[in-house]
Order: structure tokens, then C-alpha cells, then sequence
């Protein structure tokens, strides 16, 4: 799930300072924001551009995943884990 925007829009209002985590892989910077439904976490890849905000749901989601979901993910970099075409609903 990304957000198909140029950016973060305006309806977004960061709380606090940024936080910015990299390595030689990667650089990430995430941050809280308010928005008209609640607070969300912002993460920002300055490398690419892409951006996506998460609610606390989408958060502890997580916390249920395993190793092996986050490797499934980086093995198709900027590309959904899950597609419309390949969705199946319980």
C-alpha cells in the first residue's frame, strides 16, 4: 500500500521532529502526523520519493508478520507484496 500522491499532502500535520533511520541499504525517515482521522506514522524514503502513512492497526500488523513476509517484500522491491489481481478475500 503506497499512497499514489507526489507527497505528503496538506491535510497532514507533522507532530514533533523526524526521525531518520539508514544503512548501507537504505535510508528511511518516519514521523507522526495528525490527520482528520486520527494520528498516522509518516515513513518517507528520500532515495526514492515514495512515501505511505500507517494507522495504528496497519502498525501492530507488524508485530504479527515473520521474517519471512519482510523477505518476500525486499525480494520485489517497489512492488505490492499483494495485488488486486491476485487478492483473495476470506
Amino acid at each position: 500500500m503506497t499512497d499514489d500522491s507526489p507527497g505528503p499532502g496538506a491535510d497532514m500535520v507533522p507532530v514533533g521532529e523526524p526521525i531518520t533511520i539508514a544503512n548501507e541499504f537504505a535510508e528511511i525517515r518516519v514521523r507522526r502526523v495528525d490527520t482528520r482521522n486520527g494520528s498516522r506514522l509518516l515513513v518517507e524514503s528520500p532515495r526514492s520519493g515514495q512515501w505511505i502513512t500507517l494507522c495504528p492497526l496497519e502498525l501492530e500488523s507488524l508485530t504479527w508478520q515473520t521474517p519471512l513476509t519482510f523477505s518476500a517484500m525486499i525480494g520485489h522491491p517497489a512492488a505490492p507484496l499483494v495485488t488486486e489481481a491476485n487478492w483473495e478475500d476470506p
